[in-house]
């Protein structure tokens, strides 16, 4: 299985709504005792070795809008099947601290999914999308992903990470309609939007 969490590289982007598919994967990488090296396209990879290795995650560094041009590489390099990619990222369209698991679908307006599908040329791939919130209507969306949680969000924020990892070890162990049938719990069911279909 390949894990790619989708985000921003460099500091200036570290702890941002945006980077939230990073800190996911260095969460299951630090688990796993597992290490960072240079993949063969423009990401950074950690492998399990041996026999038994069954797991790879990975971070594009191309930014969030060109994910898909290290995801697509990653994929024919490795010769990983869509089906067995899983991608981690934020979305704006679900409440804060909602996990939504699926086995396919469209990119739901994130750019970065948006760029996955063009670089996998299919729709037919999991992901795990982390509700981060729209934030004021008013404030421009970009600059609400793109900025840092408030002080009453990070609680809230740590705690779907660890979930998220979890929902990552459980895609590894038992694949994405497990994963949908354990974390996709509908705690917000008013708040469901058309982009949750």
């Amino acid at each position: 299985k390949l894990i790619i969490g989708l985000g921003n590289p460099g500091s200036k982007y570290g702890g941002t709504r945006h980077n939230l598919g990073f800190e996911v994967v260095d969460e299951v990488v630090r688990r796993r005792g597992l290490a960072f090296e240079s993949g063969p396209a423009d990401a950074i990879i950690a492998c399990e070795r041996g026999p038994d290795a069954q797991l790879m995650l990975a971070k594009p560094m191309t930014f969030m809008n060109r994910s898909g041009e290290a995801v697509g590489p990653l994929s024919r390099y490795f010769r990983i099947e869509p089906g067995d990619i899983l991608i981690v990222a934020d979305d704006a369209n679900l409440p804060l601290g909602r996990l939504r698991a699926r086995p396919n679908g469209s990119d739901g307006g994130h750019n970065g999914l948006r760029s996955v599908i063009l670089g996998l040329a299919t729709r037919e791939f999991p992901r795990v999308r982390m509700g981060v919130g729209r934030g004021e209507t008013q404030r421009d969306l970009a600059d609400h992903v793109l900025a840092r949680f408030t002080t009453d969000e990070i609680e809230t924020i740590a705690e779907m990470t660890m979930r998220a990892a979890d929902a990552v070890e459980l895609f590894v162990e038992s694949g994405i309609i497990t994963v949908m049938n354990r974390f996709n719990a509908p705690e917000w069911p008013e708040q469901t939007t058309e982009n949750d279909a």
